[in-house]
């Protein structure tokens, strides 16, 4: 079977192409995509963020973007936030947000490639792909055809999770995908008024993990209630996540 290669158009021009991957929903993957975007467009690099969660996306409500993306005729203008971060997300083409994208896998597949070579991207340092949970069909297409440069994985500290980051590991590997980094979210809770750290998902399993397989990058990331209420206002671009600016140091090295 010939795998089809997405490319941009010549409107744009991508340094690096990061995929930020999780074996499972719900440990907070496009809460650290919209973070390491965040923090390299801090460092003065021009940085977007493709959505490739068709069915489940979330990045354009994290940065408080409503706006309906724009068309030049010919490609699609991505969504712009506050601190020049470009951003397409099928939810920025949909009537109304909340309405279900009810596509069959092939159906999502065209339009990450839609969303890959269709979009006028500029000159971009780094690109991130936030990429559906689970090592299904979509994972797959966009290993496949997209010129990943590596994944970040996402964890969590529970023994479920780490059994799927086994699964997502090894994907990458058998793609001959390279893996930049593991982060582990919500490690641990670190009381605002006497410092006491305290491992409500019991203790952080991202070290033991990085050393089985062999991955140097690792971030352990603290449950901030904070975080969650500037998500949900739409100012994802106002968090300052200390743990993960020396994560963010391996990748401007790679």
């Amino acid at each position: 079977m010939t795998i089809q290669k997405y490319n941009v158009n010549n409107n744009s021009k991508v340094s690096k192409i990061i995929g930020v991957v999780s074996g499972k929903g719900g440990v907070g993957k496009s809460f650290v995509c919209a973070n390491l975007a965040t923090e390299l467009s801090r460092r003065g690099y021009k940085v977007g963020i493709l959505d490739a969660d068709i069915t489940g996306p979330s990045v354009p409500k994290a940065f408080g973007i409503s706006e309906k993306v724009t068309s030049d005729g010919e490609n699609i203008n991505p969504a712009i936030t506050d601190g020049n971060i470009k951003i397409m997300s099928v939810n920025l083409i949909l009537n109304n947000p909340g309405q279900p994208v009810l596509w069959r896998a092939p159906i999502v597949g065209s339009a990450i490639a839609q969303f890959f070579e269709n979009v006028n991207w500029g000159e971009l340092d780094y690109l991130f792909v936030d990429m559906p949970p689970g090592t299904g069909d979509v994972a797959l297409t966009v290993f496949q055809s997209l010129p990943l440069d590596g994944v970040v994985i996402v964890t969590s500290p529970q023994d479920l999770v780490t059994m799927i980051v086994e699964k997502a590991v090894n994907m990458a590997r058998m793609m001959n995908i390279k893996i930049l980094g593991l982060v582990e979210n919500m490690s641990y809770f670190k009381c605002p008024h006497c410092d006491e750290v305290t491992y409500i998902y019991g203790e952080s399993k991202v070290k033991q993990e990085a050393q089985k397989f062999g991955i140097e990058a690792i971030a352990t990331l603290p449950i901030n209630k904070d975080f969650a209420s500037l998500v949900d206002e739409g100012k994802a671009e106002l968090i300052n996540v200390d743990e993960l600016k020396s994560f963010v140091d391996t990748l401007e090295e790679k």
